[in-house]
């Protein structure tokens, strides 16, 4: 009897171990719809309404489990230099992983073109939902890449910190 409860409880874990790695790494998961004209955008330097920038070949993931599970890739013929005279910069250099199925994001061989400068990282949308932005970084090879990235009064709020008065207030949740 005690060899079949240890089978069960092993066979258990083994089920609940792979149904969360599931959940994990591809369950939560769905394709973006295209928006044309409104998937890649970009602030301005004097920072008013994000303006659209041309792209083609763009694919996304997000997920609504989480705001910052949102990846996106892209080409696009703008330069950095030439965005960087027009849009505002980020110091985001870190960008978030991506699954491993989502195979055009690659987020060690992006950050490694934006710490040596083949990249530059741009601010698209800032509190696109409480607490984060939404990072764009375009390489010198016309590729592009997008993700979620917590901003200032992301990190306070989800940390525990004093938000303070610089930060909008924070969106009820229904609870």
């Amino acid at each position: 009897m005690g060899k079949f409860l240890a089978l069960i409880l092993i066979l258990s874990a083994l089920a609940a171990g792979g149904a969360m790695y599931y959940l994990q790494v591809y369950g939560f998961y769905e394709d973006v719809k295209l928006q044309p004209g409104r998937d890649v955008m970009l602030v301005p330097l004097n920072g008013g309404e994000a303006q659209p920038v041309a792209y083609s070949e763009f694919e996304a993931i997000d997920a609504g489990s989480s705001p910052i599970r949102y990846r996106a890739c892209f080409r696009t013929k703008v330069t950095p230099d030439a965005l960087a005279q027009l849009f505002t910069l980020t110091d985001k250099l870190e960008p978030r992983n991506a699954p491993g199925w989502f195979e055009c994001f690659d987020a060690a061989a992006i950050g490694k073109q934006l710490a040596n400068g083949s990249a530059k990282s741009f601010l698209s949308v800032k509190n696109i939902s409480f607490g984060v932005d939404r990072v764009v970084a375009v390489t010198d090879d016309g590729r592009g890449y997008v993700w979620h990235e917590l901003n200032d009064c992301g990190q306070k709020a989800y940390d525990g910190t004093v938000v303070g008065e610089e930060c909008p207030a924070r969106p009820a949740t229904g609870e």
